[in-house]
């Protein structure tokens, strides 16, 4: 459902408010942290639940509305994972992708997807209110 609602957020409230009201949810409903050994499964298991949302949930969800649920669930757990954003210019169209990092590797695709595209110096998921 979380993919949805994210979904619908994007199309009427455009991506910067649907990112704050993601961000001011999971400073008031953050989880305790995970423990050190539990992180990596506890990853992994967000994923494979976003990934099955994607798959078998209504609609098919772009990359971008995934990234922010996959963020979002992480954030939950205070797992410090990064949301981040690359473009990409091919054969004259312009390209946007979006993924989630957690330790320096990408989350929510394969490893070679993301490094096809320059993606953006600053994490998306902590700019500045005046920036973004």
């Amino acid at each position: 459902m979380l993919l949805l609602v994210v979904g619908i957020s994007l199309r009427t409230k455009g991506f910067r408010r649907t990112r704050e009201q993601l961000r001011r949810k999971v400073s008031k409903g953050a989880t305790e942290a995970v423990f050190a050994g539990a992180v990596e499964e506890s990853v992994q298991r967000t994923c494979r639940m976003v990934s099955a949302g994607a798959h078998y949930g209504l609609g098919h969800p772009t990359c971008l509305e995934q990234s922010l649920v996959l963020w979002y669930l992480l954030q939950q757990q205070k797992i410090p994972a990064r949301f981040r954003i690359g473009v990409r210019k091919e054969t004259d169209k312009f390209e946007a992708h979006a993924w989630v990092e957690y330790e320096g590797r990408a989350l929510n695709q394969s490893e070679e997807m993301h490094q096809h595209y320059a993606a953006f110096e600053g994490e998306f998921s902590d700019l500045p209110e005046e920036i973004a």
